[in-house]
């Protein structure tokens, strides 16, 4: 299992980066190589899914199902990839990411952790994956607070 957490203490309040990580159509601001997002359900609370249109270094697009599997308002929103099914399927077995917030003063401190349950022969490359992970949480956490701060260009 690759899982890889990282902390970061923002300056903006919890609810301004809950309305950001819980809306499905802001990820292409803040989540890495997001080029767009389509299909998000109307539901507002754990039941919301949505595909998430990645884009490869070469350009090419890479879609992704996603669906909130967990929700307490303001504080923790936890989504997984749908991989049964999908070509996923043949290296992850389970693809989790968590958010928790937790208000500071004024800041808030987001602990972002990804899961990545690998399979088969992939479960190999386990350090490489955590690498990579730590790059995308790390680009996620400068996202977001990019977008939560107003420094948006």
């Amino acid at each position: 299992m690759a899982r890889v957490v990282r902390r970061r203490r923002i300056a903006a309040p919890a609810s301004a980066l809950w309305a950001v990580i819980t809306d499905p159509y802001h990820l292409p601001r803040w989540w890495p190589n997001t080029h767009r997002v389509e299909n998000v359900s109307e539901s507002e609370s754990v039941e919301r899914s949505w595909t998430q249109v990645l884009e490869t270094r070469g350009g090419r697009g890479v879609r992704a199902d996603f669906r909130c599997i967990e929700w307490s308002d303001g504080e923790r929103y936890v989504f997984e990839q749908t991989v049964e099914g999908t070509p996923f399927e043949r290296f992850l077995r389970r693809a989790r990411t968590e958010i928790d917030l937790d208000p500071r003063n004024g800041d808030t401190e987001v602990i972002m952790a990804l899961d990545r349950q690998l399979r088969g022969l992939s479960r190999l490359g386990s350090l490489m994956m955590r690498r990579a992970i730590g790059r995308t949480l790390n680009q996620a956490l400068d996202g977001l607070e990019t977008v939560a701060t107003g420094a948006e260009g």
